[in-house]
């Protein structure tokens, strides 16, 4: 339980960092504004066409007498509608960090210097390219794993009560878990850690991490919160991450001159 409130914790760091480096801070709300307005309108077109697609896909409903047939589409529509919430979560942080890379590896840099006992922060020394392919090679990896447990986790949908009071909990516990490792990922691959490995590690500290990422994944759900949150979340994943590699960290360090907070 111990490590449940520290993910916590960590999550509530990188804000208050953020909030304290002001400049890095509006640098980093660049690449979640461009992925919201994607996002927006994907869920815009789910919402509209979401029950047509469910009808296409029920054929066997048709002759069903009424009101069967409309539970049964519009709870299918319900669940299609969350499982995409769900899943647009997961892939709201890759689609961020892909756009953002250079910003938020800046970002993360500029953390690790901050807390660090020598003001040093590791580098990976590849060149941005090969940085970003290995960030969406990597975060297509994980969102086809999320994509397995959205999939399970929508045929539980079917159990009664359930389906309806477990499943969407579990779903935010899971969907927490796949969103720390995105952010994690950041500080971790300049470290040159790879995947199998981040996972690993990452299941080693499950609890740690189901504090950091469980209550961001249910703000995440929050319309246009995720955008607001995404800097303080990648700056407390960089620091989770030196407590999982047992680094080092300075506790509260004031900003260097050149990162004083400013106005926005």
């Amino acid at each position: 339980m111990r490590d449940l409130g520290a993910g916590f914790r960590y999550l509530l760091k990188g804000q208050r960092w953020v909030a304290r480096h002001g400049r890095q801070y509006g640098f980093g709300l660049v690449p979640g504004l461009i992925t919201l307005v994607l996002y927006v309108g994907a869920l815009v077109a789910l919402a509209l066409w979401g029950e047509d697609v469910v009808s296409w896909s029920t054929p066997f409903a048709d002759d069903w007498s009424s009101p069967w047939q409309g539970l049964f589409r519009g709870f299918l529509t319900a669940v299609l509608f969350v499982l995409g919430l769900l899943l647009s979560v997961v892939t709201f942080t890759a689609v961020t960090l892909l756009i953002g890379q250079p910003f938020y590896e800046s970002l993360s840099e500029k953390v690790d210097r901050d807390v660090s006992p020598d003001g040093t922060a590791p580098e990976s020394g590849l060149p941005l390219w090969r940085e970003l392919w290995i960030s969406g090679r990597d975060s297509l990896r994980i969102v086809l794993r999320a994509a397995l447990w959205g999939v399970l986790l929508f045929a539980l949908g079917f159990v009664p009560v359930v389906g309806q009071t477990v499943v969407p909990v579990l779903g935010v516990v899971v969907t927490g878990f796949f969103l720390t490792e995105e952010l994690v990922a950041v500080a971790l691959q300049r470290r040159r850690v790879e995947l199998r490995d981040r996972l690993a590690l990452l299941r080693s500290r499950k609890t740690l991490v189901w504090g950091f990422g469980t209550p961001l994944a249910a703000a995440f759900l929050i319309p246009f919160v995720a955008v607001f949150l995404m800097p303080g979340a990648v700056a407390g994943a960089t620091l989770m991450a030196r407590e999982l590699l047992g680094e080092e960290t300075r506790e509260d360090a004031a900003p260097a001159p050149d990162q004083e907070s400013v106005s926005w």
